[in-house]
C-alpha cells in the first residue's frame, strides 16, 4: 500500500500536492510518506503475531535519518553494515542495543566502534572476523554478543546482483563451518555466541527458498544445542518483495508469517527480522521535470532532469519504476511509446524504452514511484550534479529532511595541490 494517489487530477503524497513541493523544492527531490512507512512496519509486525521478535530496519535501503527516526519511534532497531549506517540509526533515536551489524568486509576500526557502543551483536562472516572480534572486545574489556552468517546454498531473488544465499556468492559460511565456528566462540573471551543468521537475497515473493534456508538453519540450532551449546538467536534476515508494478501482487505477509511460525515456532527462540525494501521502496516517489522531447530514428525520446546518478536502479538492475504524470492526463487511456531518459552523457542514462505513456509536454511533472529504497541511497554527483533535495510529508504538513546539495558543498571538500600554485585555485 502507498499514500499516494489522484485528487481532482493532481497527484498526492498523503495530504500534500506533489506539485507544490515541486514548486517550493525544485526538482529532482525524493518525496517520503510518513503514513506510508508506518503502515507497512505495522503490517509486517502484525504478521508475525505472538513470535518473539525483533525488527531492526535495513538501513541501506533508505539512509534518511528521518525515515529511520520514522520507524525507531514504532519500535524498530537497525540492521547496518557500516560504521556510518551505525552513527546515522544511533543519531535518528535507534539504542545501540536495538542495533545488528552486519557485512562481509568489516574493518578493524569499524568493529571496534560497533563493540565501543555496545551493538546488539555482531553477524560474523569468516574465521578470521571472530578472532578480530574476540581480540578487539577483550582489549576494551568487553564481551561481544556475536552470531554466525551461514550460507545455505539457497538462492533466491528478482536479479542476479541482489542473491545471496548461494554457496558461490562472498556471503556467510558454510554449516560445517559455522559450527565450528560456533563452538570456537564459545571458548573465545571478549565473544559469546548467541546464535545464527541468515539471507539469502532480495525481492522474494515465493517463500519456498526461505523455508528451506529457516529448515536447514533450525537442523543447525538442534546440532548445536546436541553439543551442550546455547543458542537462543536466529537472524531470519530480510528479502521479501517490495511492488514496483502494480499489476503484480506482493508477498503475502500473512502466509510469510505462517510459514516462520510453522518452521521455527516449536525453538523457544527469540527471531530478528531485517526490512528494508518493503517498508521504504513504496513509501519514496522521485519527482522529476520534463526537459525536452525529441524524435531519433523512428523512436520519441522524454529528456527529464533527474538522472542515473539519482536513481541508479533502472540502469544497473533493468529496474521498472512505474511513471506517473503528477497532473492525471485528460486522455489517460490514449498511449504512445515513449523511451524516457535522464540528461547525463551516457546511453545507459535511461528510465524506461518504449514505455506506453500519455502525452507529456516539456516543463510536465512526473513522479517515479516506488523509489522509497536504493533510490537516493545509491545516488551519486556523477556528471558533477549535485544530489538530489529529500522531503518527508505527514499528513498535510511536508518539510525538506535533506536540502538539495549546492555546488559549494560539493567542491568544498576538495583541495589543490600546492604545486599548482594560487592562479589555479581562483580558476
Amino acid at each position: 500500500m502507498r499514500f499516494f494517489d489522484y485528487r481532482d487530477g493532481a497527484l498526492y503524497a498523503e495530504d500534500v500536492p506533489l506539485a507544490v513541493i515541486a514548486e517550493a523544492v525544485g526538482t529532482p527531490v525524493y518525496v517520503y510518506s510518513r503514513a506510508t512507512l508506518e503502515h507497512h512496519y505495522k503490517v509486517f509486525k502484525a504478521a508475525l503475531g505472538d513470535l518473539k521478535v525483533h525488527i531492526c530496519y535495513a538501513v541501506k535501503a533508505n539512509t534518511n535519518r528521518a525515515v529511520i527516526a520514522t520507524l525507531a519511534a514504532l519500535g524498530a532497531g537497525a540492521d547496518t553494515v557500516s560504521e556510518g549506517e551505525i552513527r546515522r540509526a544511533l543519531h535518528a533515536g535507534v539504542p545501540a542495543d536495538g542495533i545488528v551489524f552486519a557485512g562481509v568486509g568489516k574493518t578493524d576500526a569499524e568493529l571496534a566502534y560497533a563493540i565501543s557502543v555496545g551493538v546488539r551483536q555482531i553477524n560474523i562472516e569468516s574465521a578470521s572476523e571472530l578472532a578480530r572480534i574476540s581480540r578487539l572486545a577483550s582489549a576494551q574489556g568487553k564481551v561481544q554478543k556475536v552470531c554466525i552468517r551461514v550460507n545455505p546454498d539457497v538462492g533466491a531473488g528478482g536479479h542476479a546482483k541482489i542473491t545471496t544465499g548461494k554457496a558461490d556468492n562472498k556471503f556467510g559460511v558454510s554449516f560445517d563451518l559455522a559450527e565450528a565456528l560456533y563452538a570456537e566462540a564459545n571458548e573465545l573471551t571478549g565473544v559469546e555466541p548467541v546464535g545464527l543468521s541468515v539471507h539469502i537475497g532480495s525481492q522474494i515473493i515465493d517463500f519456498t527458498p526461505m523455508e528451506q534456508a529457516y529448515r536447514k538453519l533450525v537442523a543447525c540450532v538442534g546440532r548445536l544445542r546436541a553439543r551442550g551449546l546455547t543458542v537462543t538467536r536466529l537472524d531470519l534476515g530480510g528479502g521479501l518483495a517490495a511492488t514496483y508494478d502494480e499489476t503484480v501482487s506482493g508477498p503475502d505477509l500473512v502466509a510469510y508469517g505462517a510459514m516462520v511460525r510453522n518452521v521455527v515456532g516449536d525453538l523457544d527462540i527469540e527471531l530478528e527480522f531485517e526490512p528494508g525494501r518493503m517498508i521504504a521502496a513504496n513509501a519514496g516517489v522521485l519527482l522529476t521535470r520534463a526537459i525536452v522531447t525529441k524524435d531519433n530514428g523512428g523512436k520519441a525520446f522524454l529528456v527529464v532532469d533527474a538522472a542515473m546518478n539519482d536513481l541508479i536502479r533502472p540502469a544497473l538492475y533493468e529496474a521498472y519504476h512505474q511513471m506517473l504524470p503528477v497532473r492525471q492526463a485528460v486522455d489517460h487511456d490514449n498511449l504512445a511509446p515513449l523511451d524516457v531518459v535522464g540528461p547525463v552523457c551516457e546511453t545507459g542514462d535511461t528510465f524506461a524504452e518504449q514505455r506506453p505513456m500519455p502525452a507529456i509536454g516539456e516543463g510536465d511533472l512526473i513522479a517515479f514511484m516506488s523509489t522509497g529504497a536504493y533510490g537516493f541511497a545509491m545516488a551519486s554527483t556523477y556528471n558533477s550534479r549535485p544530489l538530489a533535495a529529500e522531503v518527508m510529508v505527514s499528513g498535510d504538513q511536508w518539510q525538506v529532511v535533506r536540502p538539495r546539495q549546492t555546488y559549494e558543498e560539493m567542491f568544498g571538500m576538495e583541495t589543490l595541490p600546492d604545486w599548482l600554485g594560487p592562479q589555479a585555485e581562483k580558476a
